[in-house]
């Protein structure tokens, strides 16, 4: 009887989590994935979301469809709460669970640093509904001009900041310039959209940090092409409803007057890891043993985002080739501790670094091929195509993509009084 086996909890259905629970497929286990909504997201797309590119169905899959044909795993829709290793236990609001072996995946939320009072103004993009929120801020900024006869307010509002010059903070400001010159350019009458300021503000020297200095330049000209203004060595001091405060190297701090800051500076580990009862690193991720276990709990996992693990001097990025892989390796050493036998080292495989600036311009860094412009906008599109879960998402979203190519339309551009409804009822309470 399947109740004999060994029970296999894993908590999250991100990459890490997702890739997990099918790498257990055929293992003699019970496996119980949690997740606190009932689908697994592709956040590599999600600013497309943000940026009414797309819709929440061609970014996410639900948990229940997409492991439906695997019969030793039961998925649940529940918050995980604490985790009590010495008792094998997870505390859920639905109840406790026991588990044989555990493997956490509840990967990274924001992080505003030493300011949490941000988070309120300077939304950032983690969720289905941060994308949500974030998509209805911008698109409401430029009704809010077309109605405004205050010349600096209007300015105010059709004035973006962006904080963080990563992948998501440098895809934003693109997408954003772009929907401001091209698709929004002729439907309002008082405002020209195409004044739209797009200010990408970076703390450190150049955007795109974990990128060859040759990329990131390239990445740099591409944005000021676009008409984003790209301040490197920005350091932001204050943000309100109002705008945000700056500073660049030792000048005085300067002022920019802006209703939408949006941040994609930085993620942390999700609370959860404070309840192992361990020292975090600075980021707030669990430091794991070499095959990806905690030192004093071998039947508990840590994969992905959530995970703090350095490999001959270097630290496993958090980024989405590194959590399927450490979920397929942790579910491989799960059934090896299971039998007795010995686990095995993780060792993670680089797959380069993808980043796209916007229409026909993308960065593309793989050993040492290097792809810029149109060639690297191409190889981003069809490598993130590709691994979208399910065939339906892949197929919709090439549709709405050739759609905008050749329309520059963004169809998702639709926004109610139920936004912020419609978000919590997508995302529950971010607790795990």
């Amino acid at each position: 009887m399947q109740e004999d086996l060994a029970h296999v909890v894993i908590i999250g259905c991100g990459f890490g989590g997702l890739h997990a629970a099918k790498a257990l497929r055929d293992a003699p286990v019970r496996v119980t994935v949690l997740d606190r909504t009932n689908h697994h997201l592709f956040q590599p797309l999600l600013y497309q979301v943000a940026m009414a590119g797309l819709s929440a169905p061609s970014v996410a899959s639900p948990i229940r469809y997409v492991l439906r044909k695997q019969s030793n795993a039961t998925v649940l829709l529940a918050e995980a709460q604490r985790v009590d290793p010495a008792q094998r236990m997870v505390h859920t609001d639905i109840g406790p669970i026991h588990y044989d072996a555990l493997i956490l995946a509840t990967g990274a939320r924001t992080s505003y640093f030493s300011s949490p009072q941000w988070e309120a103004v300077a939304p950032g993009l983690k969720t289905l509904a941060d994308a949500l929120n974030m998509r209805k801020r911008v698109l409401e900024a430029f009704e809010r001009a077309e109605a405004q006869d205050d010349l600096a307010e209007r300015q105010a509002d059709l004035t973006f900041a962006i904080v963080g010059g990563g992948p998501t903070g440098v895809e934003l400001a693109g997408t954003l310039a772009e929907i401001a010159r091209h698709t929004l350019a002729d439907e309002f009458k008082r405002i020209d959209p195409r004044s739209a300021r797009v200010v990408l503000l970076e703390g450190g020297p150049r955007v795109l940090p974990t990128f060859s200095e040759r990329s990131s330049e390239r990445a740099r000209r591409a944005l000021i092409t676009l008409g984003v203004e790209v301040l490197t060595g920005a350091r932001v001091r204050d943000i309100d409803a109002h705008g945000l405060t700056y500073t660049v190297g030792d000048e005085a701090p300067q002022r920019l007057a802006s209703r939408t800051v949006l941040w994609g500076a930085g993620v942390q580990g999700t609370p959860i890891a404070t309840t192992l009862g361990l020292t975090l690193d600075r980021g707030g991720r669990v430091p794991v043993q070499a095959d990806l276990s905690l030192a004093n709990h071998p039947e508990v996992f840590v994969v992905g985002d959530l995970a703090s693990l350095t490999i001959e001097g270097k630290a496993v990025p958090g980024v989405a080739p590194a959590a399927k892989q450490m979920g397929k390796h942790a579910a491989r050493n799960v059934v090896a501790r299971l039998k007795g036998a010995a686990t095995t080292p993780f060792r993670y495989r680089d797959y380069g670094s993808l980043a796209t600036i916007g229409r026909n311009q993308g960065v593309v860094e793989i050993g040492r091929l290097r792809l810029w412009g149109w060639p690297g906008w191409a190889f981003w599109l069809f490598a993130h195509v590709y691994f979208l879960i399910g065939f339906r998402n892949r197929l919709v979203t090439l549709l709405d993509w050739a759609f905008s190519y050749f329309s520059f339309e963004r169809y998702a551009r639709i926004i109610s009084a139920d936004d912020k409804r419609e978000a919590r009822m997508q995302e529950a309470p971010p607790s795990s």
